[in-house]
């Protein structure tokens, strides 16, 4: 069976535009699909809003308590069943799920070396249910997954959602019987030369350019684990890897994207 895992995040899921056309375009795509978002923007106006102002090192955020609830609330509840309520409107027949439910996703506390992250768990092969989302596709049912996963006693904790998509697609990617493509939706046509032209996307990267690009500081904050998570589903079996906009992404042959390549 073949699979698209989709990813979708940044300011796209704040711009309603773009999210129609992009949730339309996901339904559009021929065969099982996954999808799984982030929603760190409105995660982050919520927690101003509350008084509680997000921190993050190198494109990542630190939760603590606070900010824990915030990002369970926002993105297991407001935004997972508003995309949910829509894909159903376009006649996708969706599930929304964060990790604990059906324990689709089991994390474990990330260990404390340099940096204390707070309550964010990391995942790996192993801890993906791929037996939950087979059964759901079988019987024509579109997974929709948050950025929250559970440790298993109890605990729900914050999981990048580049990673989780990653590993769910690196997961499949294992099953005898599937051929999984992955798919990395913003609101940019790809990953750019230059941070102030938007047509200076890149149609290819390797993991070497990847490498040059971070350390002259072309790619930045969130882009670096977007990549390292693009790249090692690249290197564990995903069989196509694309970064860019959703209605580029998702149209067969558009070139229009950034494509990755080992």
């Amino acid at each position: 069976m073949k699979i698209h895992v989709v990813k979708i995040g940044g300011n796209l899921i704040n711009d309603h535009k773009l999210l129609h056309d992009s949730l339309e375009a996901f339904c559009h795509l021929q065969g099982d699909k996954v999808l799984i978002h982030g929603g760190g923007k409105k995660a982050d106006f919520i927690s101003n809003k509350m008084g509680f102002y997000p921190k993050m090192i190198q494109g990542r955020r630190i939760t603590d308590k606070e900010t824990l609830d915030i990002v369970v609330m926002t993105y297991a509840g407001i935004i997972n069943k508003n995309i949910v309520a829509k894909l159903q409107s376009y006649h996708c027949n969706a599930l929304g799920l964060c990790g604990a439910d059906g324990n689709c996703i089991q994390s474990y506390l990330r260990k404390m070396k340099n940096i204390n992250y707070g309550y964010v768990g990391d995942i790996n092969v192993k801890s993906v249910n791929t037996h939950l989302i087979k059964f759901l596709l079988k019987n024509h049912i579109t997974p929709v997954l948050c950025s929250i996963t559970h440790n298993g006693i109890g605990n729900l904790l914050n999981t990048n959602a580049d990673t989780i998509a990653s590993y769910i697609a690196m997961s499949l990617s294992q099953e005898k019987d599937c051929e999984v493509e992955l798919y990395f939706c913003f609101e940019k046509k790809g990953i750019l030369r230059n941070m102030q032209d938007p047509e200076s996307y890149l149609k290819k990267i390797n993991f070497h350019l990847f490498q040059k690009m971070k350390k002259n500081h072309t790619i930045t904050n969130g882009m670096i684990p977007k990549l390292e998570n693009a790249f090692l589903a690249l290197q564990n079996g995903v069989c196509k890897v694309s970064i860019g906009l959703p209605t580029h992404l998702l149209l067969k042959n558009n070139l229009n994207k950034t494509r990755l390549c080992l």
